[in-house]
């Protein structure tokens, strides 16, 4: 279960005395985590009246050449700041560097909150 509410150490390290349980709003999820692969979407609604489309899988990207939007495909992820596992199991999060038909390019969106991959060139 994802919390999202206060931690259970102080600044110091110490433990800090465990006094109610967790309320729904600080109750969070767990991280979409998006692969490379024919495209899955999944609507999730959120608090108010809203919805997020979040991208299971995708193999499609907005990528961003010279000021013009060109949509492209995606093979592979090349590089992946967030956790050097992800590049072994083909995962993109924002600032994920991705190899498209275009060249290699960085993710600029978070699939798993918009549902899409925006990324600009890197050539």
């Amino acid at each position: 279960m994802q919390d999202q509410g206060r931690s259970t150490r102080k600044r110091t390290g110490g433990r800090l005395k465990h006094a109610r349980n967790r309320k729904k709003s600080e109750l969070g999820r767990a991280p979409t985590e998006t692969q490379v692969g024919e495209e899955r979407l999944k609507t999730v609604d959120v608090r108010g009246n809203g919805q997020k489309t979040r991208a299971l899988a995708t193999d499609v990207a907005n990528v961003n050449v010279g000021g013009e939007t060109v949509q492209a495909t995606i093979t592979d992820v090349v590089e992946n700041d967030a956790n050097p596992n992800y590049v072994r199991r083909n995962i993109i999060t924002k600032g994920a560097v991705i190899d498209t038909d275009e060249g290699k390019a960085r993710v600029t969106s978070r699939p798993g909150q918009t549902g899409q991959v925006n990324a600009v060139s890197l050539e």
